[in-house]
């Protein structure tokens, strides 16, 4: 199966991770559902979850994806065989989703979802968003003190411009960048962000990949995607996540799944070659 790299730490995974949001938030499947779309992911090659402690219906639900990742795991006996990433830095009030980059809530959160993933070290913790109130440099700093104990192992940053990775890289070893990224928003293709992650061995991860829980009708609309779901016999969003894997082999796409049929279709994108000429057409669409 096609994998990547985590970074340079020598860590591989599957190349088409879940993004377990949509089975914590409003509107989320009931546990069985979301516990059967876990299952399916990982029987079909899957072993890259992402979650955060945040992907809850708000601060009294905090954990509620990282709970039932693990609730998932041990029930089906995966639990030491698929790598979990979660981040920390954002707060739920009233539903909300409020950015605190401050240390003690770093920290706070990383010890909860120590538990709440009953794990001893997270393998890769994110900073969910740069607090402009505190900066990166100091949330950063509680970063590296949570590694230096121990408590996680790599460093991520989420939802940050290039600019910021540059300085947070004068700090620490970052290993990977999570944006939101899809073919009708691809900033970080322009800007020299994906470059950058890649000259510099560091994992690009688009959450959104096929557009989000609204964005992603697009495809479905777009007559270059129905063209080309026609042409490869695939649903659009397996054609945005292979457009993704073939941009290169530090991408590491994360779509969102709430059924069983969607985690499915996604994963097709690991056995699907779009032509060079399909692949440049989808380049030149203009972000919308």
């Amino acid at each position: 199966m096609m994998q990547r790299e985590i970074g340079r730490t020598g860590l591989r995974v599957a190349a088409i991770g879940l993004g377990a949001m949509p089975l914590s938030i409003d509107g989320r499947p009931s546990e069985e559902q979301a516990f059967q779309v876990i299952e399916t992911f990982i029987a079909r090659g899957g072993n890259f979850i992402d979650t955060a402690n945040v992907y809850c219906v708000d601060d009294t639900d905090l954990g509620h994806n990282e709970r039932l990742i693990d609730q998932a795991l041990k029930r089906i006996g995966k639990r030491d065989q698929v790598f979990v990433a979660t981040k920390g830095g954002l707060r739920r009030p009233k539903g909300d989703w409020i950015v605190d980059g401050s240390p003690a809530w770093i920290r706070e959160s990383c010890e909860r979802s120590l538990k709440d993933l009953d794990v001893e070290t997270i393998a890769l913790y994110q900073l969910h968003a740069v607090d402009p109130k505190i900066g990166l440099a100091a949330s950063l700093e509680e970063l590296v003190h949570l590694r230096d104990e121990g408590k996680i192992s790599h460093i991520g940053l989420s939802n940050v411009g290039l600019g910021a990775l540059q300085s947070a890289l004068q700090q620490a070893p970052i290993v990977s960048v999570q944006n939101r990224c899809n073919p009708f928003e691809k900033g970080d293709f322009r800007n020299g962000m994906i470059e950058f992650c890649q000259s510099h061995g560091i994992t690009y991860i688009p959450h959104s990949p096929v557009g989000g829980h609204h964005g992603h009708v697009r495809l479905t609309q777009n007559s270059l995607f129905v063209r080309l779901a026609a042409k490869y016999h695939a649903s659009p969003y397996c054609i945005a996540l292979a457009w993704f894997l073939a941009k290169g082999e530090h991408i590491l796409p994360i779509p969102g799944a709430s059924k069983v049929a969607s985690i499915e279709d996604s994963l097709c994108a690991l056995s699907l070659t779009i032509d060079p000429a399909d692949i440049q057409a989808i380049d030149q669409l203009p972000d919308q």
